[in-house]
């Protein structure tokens, strides 16, 4: 059974922010190592992110179905269940299949906001054989709250997460 870490958040302290970065992905790996489902792993990931990092009022994934994002596992405030692809952060990074991190998200030229109270947001797209599949959008109600660092973090999470789709 896996059990949960102490790990000090991911915040924004320089110095350890990669470190904490890389215990978080083991963390993801040791919790999702034993199970096969996939919205079963992509739920606990977006819980452990969501209780993880610093500064976040959602974390969750958007599933690619044809030409529309559709809300997957989550954590927040209830979501947009569907998003055009091409529209919005989520969207434009499903479009593009590259990261959106968007340092004020009411400067984003058809930004779609479900919880008015987000100010900055990533999104990364997870591909497999060069499709997009998915994007993990992590919100936060502080402006230019991601940085190169969580950026390079989170593509690693990312990464592994690609491994089990």
């Amino acid at each position: 059974m896996f059990q949960l870490e102490p790990l000090s958040s991911v915040d924004n302290d320089k110095n350890n922010k990669t470190e904490s970065y890389q215990q978080l992905l083991e963390q993801v790996k040791s919790l999702t190592q034993s199970e096969p489902n996939i919205i079963a792993n992509l739920a606990n990931i977006s819980s452990l992110l969501f209780w993880q990092l610093t500064d976040i009022n959602w974390a969750g994934f958007y599933l690619n179905e044809g030409n529309q994002l559709v809300l997957g596992p989550f954590q927040g405030k209830p979501a947009c269940i569907r998003i055009p692809v091409g529209k919005g952060v989520c969207g434009v990074a499903a479009a593009t299949g590259e990261v959106q991190r968007v340092a004020n998200v009411h400067h984003f030229t058809g930004h779609i906001a479900c919880d008015a109270n987000t100010n900055s947001e990533i999104v990364l797209p997870l591909k497999k054989q060069g499709q997009v599949k998915a994007v993990l959008d992590i919100d936060s109600p502080v402006f230019d709250r991601f940085d190169e660092q969580d950026q390079e973090g989170l593509l690693a999470i990312v990464s592994y997460i690609e491994s089990l789709i």
